[in-house]
């Protein structure tokens, strides 16, 4: 396979330099710790709830494209596909603390866990409080008995903006928590791999798959997934991701939905738009609403192709909070189902 073009300067400052460059293109909203990469908004009112999201970097816009309006107020910054470690974590924790605690929201991978919850203690012994809720949208990697071992993918988009909504009206630390976790619980995920991203550091691939195949249920990072199978019609790949999905909260009719799909890197509009048809088409037939379609770039290794399709369960509180205007980087809702 070959290696991948990048456009880049020294390898060793790839992530401090596309910091800086998000930070100009926020013109002046947000702002880079001193001596650390973590990114924090450059004003929060008083006594606002810290919403702190964060994870490695490589998958933009994710984490740290999403600080913004009714979004997040701060995240740390790992090294590329690498979490970031727990004095980052905790320098973006002080920075974001105005006496009324921190919700730190953040995909469910073991690096992440770990040095999130060393930076929560280190926290505390500041007299911080901390709450975490841990996204675990992605139903090919574990069984639903065991849906607390799920990683994180693109759901934590539709989380997130449920979270940044609810935060930035309450200051209440628990009645943040329960919301947000809420809206994880509701939600679900699963994608399919056509090619791998690559390291940016080398070029050389994430992964390996055969110029025939894809990965259903891969993560973002060549994690296994439901197996590898042969390339088949977009309308065979999207019956066979959305029949799981549907299965596992379960959807029922009459439930309404918020339907995400995440371009992984290089797919482009076109084949989201069919996958797109095919989604209608099946939640049509099963009698369950679609109360807002997103569609984009959102969690992404580099030029990864393929897709994800995530749903969110809605329900009145849900919907006020996610229809709330918000504005960052990574997206934008005008409110009300608008995305754009």
């Amino acid at each position: 396979m070959k290696k991948a073009k990048k456009v880049i300067n020294d390898p060793k400052n790839i992530v401090p330099e596309l910091l800086e460059g998000l930070v100009l293109a926020c013109h002046g909203k947000i702002r880079k710790l001193e001596g650390v990469n973590g990114l924090v908004k450059t004003s929060l009112p008083p006594g606002k709830v810290g919403l702190l999201i964060g994870g490695g970097s490589g998958h933009e816009p994710l984490f740290h494209g999403f600080i913004g309006d009714n979004m997040a107020d701060g995240a740390p910054c790992g090294n590329i596909f690498a979490a970031p470690t727990p004095d980052v974590v905790l320098a973006v924790t002080e920075a974001l603390d105005n006496g009324y605690g921190v919700l730190y929201l953040y995909n469910n991978y073991t690096g992440d866990v770990l040095n999130f919850d060393m930076a929560a203690e280190m926290a505390a012994d500041k007299g911080i409080r901390v709450k975490t809720v841990l996204i675990h949208d992605d139903i090919a990697s574990a069984p639903p008995e065991k849906k607390h071992l799920r990683r994180g993918i693109a759901g934590d988009v539709l989380i997130i903006k449920i979270a940044g909504g609810i935060a930035a009206v309450s200051q209440d630390l628990d009645e943040i928590f329960r919301v947000t976790t809420k809206a994880c619980d509701n939600t679900r995920s699963m994608g399919v791999a056509l090619s791998a991203g690559s390291l940016p550091e080398t070029g050389e691939p994430t992964f390996i798959l055969a110029d025939d195949a894809i990965g259903i249920g891969m993560g973002l990072h060549g994690e296994q997934g439901v197996g590898l199978q042969k390339m088949m019609p977009a309308d065979a790949i999207v019956e066979q991701i959305m029949a799981p999905i549907l299965a596992d909260l379960p959807f029922t009719s009459g439930d309404e939905v918020c339907l995400l799909i995440n371009n992984m890197g290089s797919t482009t509009t076109m084949e989201l738009l069919i996958v797109n048809r095919k989604i209608r088409q099946i939640l049509s037939r099963k009698g369950i609403g679609v109360y807002d379609t997103v569609m984009g770039a959102f969690a992404t290794t580099q030029e990864m192709a393929g897709f994800s399709i995530s749903l969110m369960k809605l329900d009145d509180e849900l919907k006020r909070y996610y229809d709330m205007p918000a504005a960052c980087f990574g997206c934008k809702w005008k409110g009300s189902r608008g995305q754009g």
